[in-house]
């Protein structure tokens, strides 16, 4: 697992986009990219799978954790998924959405799939279950 973190409007979008855009070139699976929004589906190259939570009424941690299993589930060729602003898409902050970076490792460990994830905040403010993870 890989996060990108830092206050709002540190670039960690533009950061994320930019490593799904060069991943896509050298990944032998499936590459997938989701967010909240459609404001920036034009940066994201093809093949790269763009989903939108918003299209499919994702509106809550358990919704969100449902959402990434049917992904892992529906192709077992996903290789990356990149998922930018996952306490947004959760509607909570992140301190309080332990369970979805729970089923991130089990499906990481699982089925192999890797994450790469946008947390908005100081290293010294993300919880210790997101820190682990930081470079």
């Amino acid at each position: 697992m890989k996060i990108f973190y830092g206050p709002k409007g540190t670039g960690k979008t533009k950061a994320i986009i930019d490593f799904a855009n060069e991943v896509k070139d050298t990944a032998k699976g499936h590459v997938v990219y989701i967010t909240d929004s459609d404001k920036n589906a034009f940066d994201i190259k093809r093949p790269i799978r763009f989903l939108d939570t918003t299209d499919f009424g994702v509106k809550s941690e358990d919704e969100f954790r449902g959402f990434i299993k049917g992904i892992v589930a529906s192709n077992g060729d996903n290789e990356y998924v990149f998922i930018d602003g996952v306490a947004r898409i959760c509607c909570k902050a992140l301190s309080e959405i332990d369970s979805v970076f729970e089923t991130l490792v089990m499906l990481e460990e699982k089925f192999g799939v890797k994450f790469v994830i946008t947390c908005s905040g100081f290293k010294e403010d993300l919880p210790d279950f997101i820190l682990k993870y930081v470079d």
